[in-house]
């Protein structure tokens, strides 16, 4: 059994780069157009251009996302934009309009074409549909269950990869297909400018009480009748694997660094594990841990073991959880000195308690005793956002090791 490719998100180089050395075996991203994530930094082309060469460095995989809703206006200057992707090496597009498909086909030949999530592909023979137009992998949609992925892949040739994901935000709507944004915001989900009005606050007016707002259920505050639960299927990895499927995408260009750290480096470790010996493989729950200390949401297995039912919606709250603060990242490491020079993401302070966790295992706590502004002059605090700092560490860390503190 081939081992499944782990794809990370990207939203820009710093997260690319952070998921390339936190162990993704491929990123998927966007440029300035064309991309479901219009509110994510995305990639200039010189920045796609590093991004490329970054990647392909660390042998990783580079998709770039043209997965808008074309209208025809949006048409203008694709064909010299794929053509450019193509020079610059990218692996792969992620596409969901037929049209673009054709397009891309006739034009950029070599450049792999990845069928979006947005073209709802649930069954078998839509698969083989796409494959016969040359499609190379297939996104699932996400309202499958894993009984439904395996027939998908028993039903089809072993030449297409499939993907599906893993972790991350779940859409109310069908494989991301929605109106609601455009109606309430006037911001097109399905041309990259989705507002999340699904995790607004709601109330139920019936029709001839105009002005009289009833809780949907008994709680004066309202309700957040569409707000899911984030997917994570970290604690079931073997079952993921037995369905065949090629490739794990986790969720979140606009999610942060630390997120994008916690998350790809736990299910690198679970699918390595996995591997070395699948017949004793025990899930380590400390990597469920790890994810729950970057920003999140409840979890949920989504629709993998069955439809979801009223439990797999949060009502009470659209806020996230977060037990800890991402306060910084290393940039470099003095090994004489044992100094890291850190970049403040968030203020602390002589005397925080910090865990280092780092992409090459690092993960240790320890007390913070003294810090150096770049001068060299000693300060009592890191207050201003990205200062340059310098720490002494007990331990050896690397650059892109994070720096995070427990909330009280």
């Amino acid at each position: 059994m081939k081992k499944p490719e782990l794809l990370a998100p990207a939203g820009n180089l710093e997260k690319l780069k952070t998921a390339v050395l936190y162990g993704a075996d491929a990123v998927y991203l966007s440029g300035l157009n064309y991309g479901l994530r219009a509110f994510a930094d995305n990639f200039t082309y010189e920045e796609l251009e590093e991004a490329i060469k970054f990647a392909h460095a660390y042998n990783v995989k580079v998709y770039i996302t043209v997965n808008i809703f074309f209208h025809n206006d949006d048409l203008q200057g694709l064909i010299t934009y794929l053509k450019d992707l193509n020079e610059m090496g990218a692996d792969g597009i992620i596409v969901s309009d037929p049209g673009v498909v054709m397009l891309a086909r006739s034009e950029v030949p070599a450049l792999e074409v990845h069928l979006s999530t947005q073209a709802n592909t649930t069954n078998w023979a839509s698969a083989v549909y796409w494959y016969n137009q040359d499609v190379k992998r297939i996104i699932l949609a996400r309202e499958l269950s894993l009984n439904e992925i395996k027939e998908i892949r028993t039903k089809t040739p072993d030449e297409l990869k499939l993907e599906v994901f893993v972790h991350g935000a779940m859409c109310i709507s069908y494989s991301g297909r929605c109106l609601l944004s455009n109606y309430m915001s006037f911001r097109d989900s399905n041309r990259g400018e989705c507002t999340h009005p699904c995790r607004w606050k709601y109330y139920l007016m019936e029709e001839k009480r105009a002005g009289e707002y009833l809780p949907v259920f008994e709680d004066e505050r309202g309700t957040y009748i569409f707000n899911s639960k984030d997917l994570c299927m970290i604690h079931k990895i073997p079952e993921l694997i037995r369905t065949g499927v090629n490739s794990f995408k986790i969720e979140g260009r606009m999610k942060s660094i630390h997120y994008i750290a916690c998350v790809v480096s736990a299910y690198r470790k679970a699918i390595d594990e996995y591997f070395k010996d699948p017949a004793s493989y025990q899930f380590d729950p400390s990597l469920l841990e790890n994810i729950k200390k970057a920003s999140h949401r409840e979890f949920t297995t989504g629709f993998y073991f069955g439809k979801p039912s009223e439990t797999e919606q949060t009502y009470e709250s659209s806020n996230y959880i977060r037990e800890y603060d991402f306060v910084g990242l290393v940039k470099e490491y003095n090994k004489e000195k044992h100094f890291a020079v850190v970049e403040q993401r968030n203020l602390f302070e002589v005397g925080d308690r910090v865990e280092f966790f780092g992409p090459k295992g690092e993960c240790f706590t320890q007390l913070i005793e003294k810090i150096w502004d770049e001068s060299g002059c000693e300060i009592s605090q890191a207050p201003h956002p990205q200062q340059t700092v310098l720490i002494k560490t007990k331990q050896p860390v690397n650059p892109f090791c994070i720096m995070r503190r427990k909330k009280e």
